[in-house]
C-alpha cells in the first residue's frame, strides 16, 4: 500500500504523524502543499483544508489520527 502525507512547513500535526508512522516502520511519502500547486489541487478536490492529509490506499483523512495510522500497521 502507498502511503502519501502531504504536509506544509512548522505543522505540528504533520510532524506527530508522520513520527507515528514512523514508529510503526511504515514507508511513506511526504509532499509539501505549499511547493506542489497539483497536491494543493488534489487535497482540496478530496475536501480538506488543514494538514495533514493523509491517503493510504483508499483511505485517507486529515489531521493527526492516531487510530487510523494504528490500523495501517
Amino acid at each position: 500500500m502507498t502511503i502519501t502525507v502531504y504536509s506544509k512547513p512548522a505543522c505540528v500535526q504533520c510532524t506527530a504523524t508522520t513520527r507515528a508512522l514512523d514508529a510503526r516502520g511504515l514507508n511513506y511519502d511526504v509532499i509539501d502543499l505549499t511547493q506542489d500547486d497539483a497536491a494543493m489541487e488534489i487535497v482540496t478536490q478530496l475536501g480538506y483544508r488543514q494538514a495533514p492529509v493523509v491517503i493510504a490506499g483508499e483511505n485517507h483523512w486529515a489531521g493527526f489520527r492516531p487510530d487510523l495510522i494504528g490500523s495501517l500497521a
